[in-house]
């Protein structure tokens, strides 16, 4: 049985590795795009449009959920609306490019095109929803701004390495393409230049976001790994099916706290051994969109109404995107088994143990410091 743990955890770990490698640099590309200035006139209005606008924004961005509190925060006391900040919290933690390249490569392709369309989804609607409230007296809870002095609250039980800031505003962030802070010369912004900007984006990828996930990665390969071995393919599909199950799968993924790459390899496993794609769809949108941490600070800042609302967005979306996928699935009788095996035969292994290599010296910290 441990040999079996082993084969079936380096197997998961050798599929994944290239096509996260490929995942982080893309998100380290558009870190070096997209500043944090650009994020506040880009989510700035009102309506669906702006939610929407939101919610394709924030879909890409490398920052996890403890990361994307903050940030929106700081995007929403800087004139960003309730809705378009919600869409943005949700949507950002809820997929990104590097969790869509490891979907694909645990998943297939179906499900590497279900899972962003649906976190976009999820935005808009739990956007909508927390954008009708009014505001309730408290601080920050309206549509408009406070000062731009005040300071936000602390990130949610997060590390520097997550791309947060502190209370008083240090930290990674998202401030500038190459990760400085903007200054003012002549009425324009002056940056880094595009290769410095890129090479930043690239660090702050393959250091901070790899730093970030990298535990949670590892916690997720061995549960899958575990899943795979103690639970025999096909064990779980006349349990694991259906509004109850996909509901019951919301519940347990909402108060925890998994992010988006650890969750896709424990979603891969238990749909190998039965669960349907629309119920492991559910853990891969409620378990990284939100956690009992992220909650206390979405509730101090916009109200316990809004709170509310914003759960049951975000889990009746997930259960109706999960119940679409089934039903799709379902419709058109595609072999999700055949196209998780074509998706993990894509690349030779000749590939898959030097990527898997490359990224375990990026993940230990003192050699990745020598090198990059």
């Amino acid at each position: 049985m441990i040999s079996a743990y082993l084969t079936n955890t380096l197997g998961l770990a050798l599929d994944a590795a290239p096509w996260l490698l490929l995942g982080l640099a893309v998100a380290g590309l558009i870190k070096s795009w997209i500043p944090e200035h650009l994020l506040v006139r880009w989510l700035g209005g009102t309506g669906l449009l702006a939610v929407f606008r939101a919610a394709l924004i924030g879909a890409p961005l490398p920052l996890c959920s403890c990361g994307a509190i903050p940030l929106g925060l700081a995007l929403h006391r800087g004139g960003a609306s309730r809705g378009a900040t919600t869409a943005f919290m949700v949507g950002t933690p809820g997929v990104g490019v590097d969790s869509v390249a490891l979907t694909y490569a645990l998943m297939g392709p179906l499900m590497a095109v279900i899972r962003p369309l649906a976190a976009i989804f999820s935005a808009v609607v739990s956007g909508l929803l927390v954008g009708l409230t009014s505001a309730d007296g408290r601080p920050g809870s309206g549509e408009v701004a406070p000062p731009a002095q005040d300071r936000l609250p602390a990130a949610p039980s997060c590390s520097a390495s997550c791309g947060c800031r502190a209370a008083d505003g240090s930290g990674p962030g998202f401030s500038s393409p190459a990760g400085e802070k903007i200054v003012e010369q002549g009425g324009g912004a002056a940056s880094a230049s595009g290769w410095s900007s890129m090479l930043a984006g690239l660090r702050y990828s393959f250091s901070e976001v790899l730093d970030d996930i990298a535990w949670w990665l590892l916690l997720g390969l061995a549960l899958a790994g575990l899943l795979l071995t103690l639970v025999p393919p096909g064990l779980l599909a006349h349990y694991a099916a259906g509004p109850a199950a996909m509901l019951l799968m919301a519940l347990i993924g909402i108060p925890m706290y998994l992010c988006a790459q650890a969750a896709t390899p424990v979603a891969a496993a238990l749909i190998i051994a039965g669960v349907s794609p629309g119920t492991a769809l559910v853990l891969l949108l409620a378990g990284p969109i939100t956690s009992i941490a992220t909650l206390s600070v979405f509730r101090n800042e916009f109200g316990s109404r809004a709170m509310l609302i914003y759960l049951v967005g975000v889990a009746g979306s997930a259960v109706f995107c999960g119940l679409v996928t089934d039903a799709l699935i379902s419709a058109l009788a595609l072999d999700l088994s055949a196209q998780i095996g074509a998706a993990r035969e894509l690349l030779p292994v000749a590939l898959k143990y030097p990527a898997l290599i490359i990224l375990l010296l990026l993940a230990i910290r003192p050699l990745r410091r020598r090198f990059f």
